[in-house]
């Protein structure tokens, strides 16, 4: 994907964050089980959250130097799931692959852009994105894992 700006990129992210929130909204809104529904509703709320972050660098690129990288383990579980639409009343380990995957999508998706952007600000604010949707798949993945283990699977 190709980008004629910074802001045509940041713009695009902002629209790919609402998207994500609104993703997870639609899951929370339809989840039977409160814990689920409300572990959802937190995931649209971390993705409103980086919007907001995106938002303000878009303004005021100084907010960029501001945050602090820490190392976030990859569990490589969505690495072997398949692509699958979201569908009403799906099971919640689908629904969580389905999230897993949306997850590693991003982090490619900002992973690939920081790797073709030769902006050092530019670099760090991927690079911040890339570390977010991180944390989304690793909180998902374990997720994952502990429902499984809980199946006996």
């Amino acid at each position: 994907m190709s980008f004629g700006s910074f802001e045509e990129v940041v713009k695009y992210a902002i629209e790919k964050e609402k998207e994500a929130a609104e993703f997870y909204d639609e899951i929370s809104s339809q989840e039977k089980f409160s814990g689920a529904k409300e572990m959802f509703a937190g995931f649209a709320n971390e993705e409103r959250k980086h919007q907001k972050m995106l938002e303000a660098i878009l303004y005021n690129k100084e907010k960029i130097s501001e945050y602090k990288f820490e190392w976030i383990p990859d569990l490589k579980r969505s690495n072997y799931l398949v692509d699958t639409e979201y569908e009403k009343g799906m099971h919640y380990k689908d629904i969580l692959r389905i999230a897993m995957k949306r997850e590693e999508k991003a982090l490619k998706f900002y992973n690939d852009v920081a790797s073709e952007n030769r902006n050092e600000e530019q670099v760090k604010m991927f690079k911040i994105l890339a570390q977010e949707e991180a944390k989304h798949k690793l909180g998902l993945e374990k997720l994952y894992d502990s429902y499984m283990a809980e199946q006996g699977d």
